[in-house]
């Protein structure tokens, strides 16, 4: 018998016209974005169906359109599969992507995680207004020469490190603009395919996030955390977590820390699960995993309800 995970994406899945056919087709992600409606005191669902793009890609927007999109997509999947749900025995987000994971396995309510992400994208958009930075994807270069070249193009405070070990050959760094530049151009000396920089609003999972770290911890500190009823996969240490007050810290690392996707996948793969769903709008995870894994079944909840 197959072992289910769900697969949960993160910031960048995002695309004007979200959701809007899982809203037509299912009444309970219907109530979801009208629930959403209530929490945030404004329409999301008219800002993922129509946006414009600027809006809906901003940080504060984007986390929580994600976030109650990807939970649309599981209700659809729910009323057109109800058995595939309850017998999925594991779950993973790639960053914000794990709040969603978290309250698929109950250790969230929707209203409590919903405004998580909301506060936690708009310190996440403050912390990043406070200083020019960002993120570039490495495509064809290993962790370790990335590595060498983060450290060659760091110097004091203009930095750039690391920040999303994604799949073999792809990886994430983030930092000040200027180190970005200067990490870009030593990348592709050493090797690397190509450099992409990333729309994305700053640094994040590095140390300029760290002025979001308060904001988030109080907000965590506002809302009940529950025991998963199955193994979620923290960003920051690729291993499921049960104690809520120890997720709880994690959740506070995961802005300021690498987020170890790769390591994720594999501890999955390591338990026996052989087939994946991305609950979520997009096809990012999907490749990834096919780059760590191409023998793994992995499908689209979306075009699973079709």
């Amino acid at each position: 018998m197959s072992k289910i995970a769900f697969l949960f994406p993160g910031q960048g899945a995002q695309s004007v016209g979200m959701g809007r056919e899982v809203v037509e087709q299912s009444r309970m992600a219907a109530e979801l974005f009208a629930r959403a409606a209530d929490v945030l005191d404004y329409d999301l669902a008219r800002i993922c169906f129509e946006g414009p793009a600027e809006k809906l890609d901003s940080t504060a927007i984007s986390q929580p359109a994600l976030y109650v999109t990807s939970l649309a997509v599981l209700e659809q999947l729910r009323e057109v599969n109800a058995e595939r749900v309850a017998t999925c025995q594991a779950a993973a987000g790639l960053s914000l992507g794990e709040y969603t994971a978290l309250t698929f396995a109950g250790a969230l309510s929707f209203e409590d995680g919903l405004r998580l992400v909301q506060q936690r994208g708009e310190a996440m958009q403050a912390a990043s207004d406070l200083q020019p930075s960002g993120m570039v994807s490495i495509l064809g270069l290993d962790a370790a020469p990335l590595e060498e070249v983060c450290q060659q193009a760091s110097v004091g405070d203009d930095f750039v490190q690391i920040a999303n070990l994604l799949c073999p050959g792809n990886i994430a760094i983030s930092g000040t603009k200027t180190a970005c530049a200067r990490a870009s151009a030593l990348a592709l000396e050493a090797g690397a395919m190509k450099a992409v920089p990333l729309a994305v609003a700053g640094a994040f999972h590095t140390r300029i996030m760290q002025s979001a770290v308060a904001k988030l911890s109080e907000a965590l500190d506002d809302v009940v955390l529950s025991r998963p009823r199955i193994p979620v996969i923290s960003n920051v240490d690729a291993r499921p977590h049960k104690d809520p007050d120890e997720i709880r810290q994690l959740l506070i690392q995961q802005i300021v820390l690498p987020v170890r996707w790769e390591d994720s996948i594999r501890f999955l793969l390591d338990e026996s699960c052989d087939t994946f769903y991305e609950v979520g709008p997009g096809r990012v995870l999907r490749g990834l995993l096919k780059r760590i894994n191409r023998r793994v079944d992995c499908l689209g909840a979306v075009e699973a309800c079709a």
